[in-house]
């Protein structure tokens, strides 16, 4: 049963095919492309809305030089929505659960802040390494302290995101179970639990476009130290 629990996060593959790679794909699917005429439906406008107050609130605080990435960041804020909220649907894999995919999405993206930030103000990133007015003898130890706190950054995004979307699914999957098992032997018990269940499904709702929102805003702050 323990283990049960776990299996719906391992990455299968049917007729050869990884679900991962299905499960990445189809988000672009869904979304409809703008088409270039003076109307469009009501799908897309309500899209370009909800991107548009996204980014802008994302590069808000940020200098010009920043909004270079706008599309970059919505784009990828986008697709983590979709990832997230896809993966509450019965019966489907969730891609943003595995730590290694997770990783795979924060490094590249923090290290490109630390390049940019290196190419364009290196004095000024150096300066993060050691505050103004630090006594000699802690000089050392808080070179150390900002360097591992600088590395620890993308573990710290890719933990986050898997950690919270790992902990709901468990829930959802831990109390459904509870209100099956409980339906014949204690009904009343088990209609509160199935009361339970709903509001955490829509708790999870938000826990999956929170995140997916903190994350891309945690990449921007990042971004706006370097530019």
């Amino acid at each position: 049963m323990t283990l049960s629990f776990f299996d719906q996060f391992s990455i299968t593959a049917y007729l050869g095919i990884p679900l991962i790679a299905l499960a990445l794909t189809l988000p672009w699917i869904l979304f409809p492309a703008p088409k270039n005429r003076c109307l469009n439906n009501r799908l897309l406008t309500l899209q370009s809305w909800f991107i548009q107050r996204l980014t802008h609130q994302l590069f808000l605080p940020m200098n010009q030089g920043g909004h270079k990435w706008a599309l970059l960041l919505a784009s990828f804020l986008v697709f983590l929505i979709t990832l997230n909220l896809l993966g509450i649907l019965p019966y489907t894999f969730t891609p943003t659960t595995q730590l290694s995919m997770n990783m795979g999405f924060a490094v590249p993206l923090w290290l490109a802040t630390v390049l940019i930030g290196i190419r364009h103000q290196l004095t000024h990133t150096l300066a993060h390494f050691l505050p103004t007015g630090t006594p000699g003898p802690l000089i050392p130890v808080l070179i150390i302290i900002e360097t591992i706190s600088l590395f620890i950054r993308p573990i710290a995004l890719g933990v986050r995101l898997t950690a919270n979307l790992t902990a709901g699914h468990l829930l959802i999957q831990l109390i459904s179970t509870a209100a099956f098992h409980m339906f014949f032997t204690m009904p009343a018990a088990s209609a509160l639990t199935m009361i339970l269940l709903l509001l955490l499904s829509v708790l999870e709702l938000a826990v999956a476009v929170i995140q997916a929102y903190v994350f891309v805003l945690l990449v921007s702050l990042y971004l706006q130290e370097s530019v």
